[in-house]
C-alpha cells in the first residue's frame, strides 16, 4: 500500500482518537459533578437530566402547558394520597376503607386537617388509600395536584406507576410531605420527582429552628426568616439537586444532634428541608417535615404549626397552578 492509499486511515484514526478524547473528558466532567454534587455540564437542563432522562430544574421550560386542566370551570381540586404499605406515622390514623372519600375518624388527622385547610382555602380535597383511584391517567387528570403524604414503600402497583408518569408529564402537580421520600425506593423516576432526593435515616424527633431560605418564592412567602419547629429532621442520600431551594434546618440548633440510626452525619450548613423543582413536564413541590400530629393544631400550644400549615398550603397552591410555581409571587 503506498503512502497516499495510507493517509485517509490515518487521518480517520486520528479524527476517532480526538472524539473519543472528547467523549472521556465529557463524561469525565459529568460524573466528578455528580460525585460532588455540583452542576451538570452545560445543556443539561435544556436536553434532560441525565440522571433521570427527563427535563427538570427551575426553568419553565420543562413544564407542558398542555391544557389539561379548567380551574376557571371547575375549581381547583387535588387528591391526597396516605397509603402505607410499610412503616405507618400515627398521625395517618387506621387504614382507610376502599374506593374514594372513605370515611374518617378522629385519628385520621392528616386527611381531615388536608380537607379543613381546602375548605378554608377555596379548593376541594378528595383522599384515599385505593390505588385502583390511581389506576388511569383519565382520574388524575381530574385533580390540579396529587398530595403523597407520609405514604411509605411499594405504594403504587404498575398501573398507577404508569398513571402518575402520565399525570406529572401532562402537567400535573405533585406534593410529597415527609414520608412520602420513604416511598417507591427502587423507581429512579420517582426519587427525580422528588427533586433527585431520597430518605436515607433521621436522628431524634427534637425542636429546632428552620431558616426560610427563599422568602420570594410564591410558597414561602407568608413565611418568617426563622421560626421554631419540631420533626424528625430526615436525612437524605442523594440530597436534592437542582432545584429550588425553600427552607433549611439549622443544624446548630438541634440539641439532640441530627445523626441517624445509620449513620449519616447530616447535612451540614444546608440541611434541606422544602424545595420545588419543574419535572418530566410537571410542577413537583416537596418537604421532608410533617411527623407528627401536633403539626395541625391551631391553639398555638405546638411551636411552629402555625408555619408549617402555612408552608405546605403555599405549596400546595402552587403546586396546582394557582399561585405562580417556584418562582416569586
Amino acid at each position: 500500500m503506498t503512502a497516499r492509499s495510507r493517509t485517509p486511515v490515518c487521518v480517520l484514526a486520528a479524527v476517532v482518537a480526538t472524539a473519543l478524547v472528547a467523549l472521556a473528558a465529557f463524561f469525565g466532567a459529568h460524573a466528578r459533578a455528580v460525585a460532588q454534587g455540583g452542576a451538570r455540564p452545560t445543556g443539561a437542563q435544556e436536553l434532560g437530566d441525565p440522571d433521570y432522562g427527563v427535563c427538570r430544574g427551575t426553568s419553565a421550560k420543562c413544564y407542558h402547558d398542555w391544557g389539561n386542566f379548567t380551574p376557571a370551570a371547575d375549581g381547583y381540586k387535588v387528591l391526597l394520597y396516605t397509603r402505607t404499605a410499610g412503616p405507618r406515622h400515627a398521625d395517618l390514623g387506621p387504614a382507610l376503607g376502599d374506593g374514594l372519600d372513605p370515611a374518617l375518624t378522629d385519628a385520621n388527622v392528616v386527611q381531615k386537617a388536608i380537607v379543613k385547610l381546602g375548605e378554608a382555602n377555596g379548593f376541594a380535597v378528595d383522599w384515599t388509600e385505593d390505588v385502583t383511584q390511581l389506576a388511569t391517567p383519565s382520574r388524575l387528570f381530574r385533580y390540579n395536584a396529587v398530595i403523597f403524604f407520609s405514604t411509605s414503600r411499594d405504594t403504587l402497583d404498575d398501573a398507577a406507576q404508569t398513571s402518575l408518569r402520565q399525570y406529572i408529564r401532562g402537567g400535573g402537580g405533585f406534593v410529597g410531605i415527609h414520608n412520602a421520600f420513604g416511598t417507591e425506593y427502587n423507581w429512579p423516576w420517582y426519587e427525580g420527582l422528588l427533586g433527585g432526593a431520597n430518605y436515607y435515616d433521621h436522628g431524634p424527633e427534637q425542636s429546632g429552628t428552620i431558616v426560610t431560605t427563599d422568602r420570594e418564592d410564591s410558597s414561602t412567602k407568608e413565611l418568617p426568616a426563622r421560626w421554631t419547629f419540631t420533626d424528625e429532621w430526615y436525612n437524605l442520600v442523594p440530597a436534592p439537586s437542582k432545584v429550588r431551594l425553600l427552607a433549611t434546618v439549622d443544624e446548630s440548633t438541634l440539641a439532640d444532634g441530627v445523626t441517624g440510626s445509620q449513620g449519616h452525619p447530616g447535612h451540614g450548613k444546608v440541611h434541606p428541608v422544602a424545595w420545588c423543582q419543574y419535572y418530566d413536564g410537571g410542577r413537583a413541590w416537596l418537604t421532608t417535615l410533617g411527623h407528627d400530629a401536633k403539626d395541625f393544631s391551631t391553639d398555638g400550644s405546638f411551636a411552629g404549626a402555625e408555619q408549617f400549615q402555612k408552608l405546605i398550603l403555599g405549596g400546595i397552591e402552587s403546586a396546582m397552578g394557582r399561585t405562580p410555581f417556584c418562582r416569586a409571587g
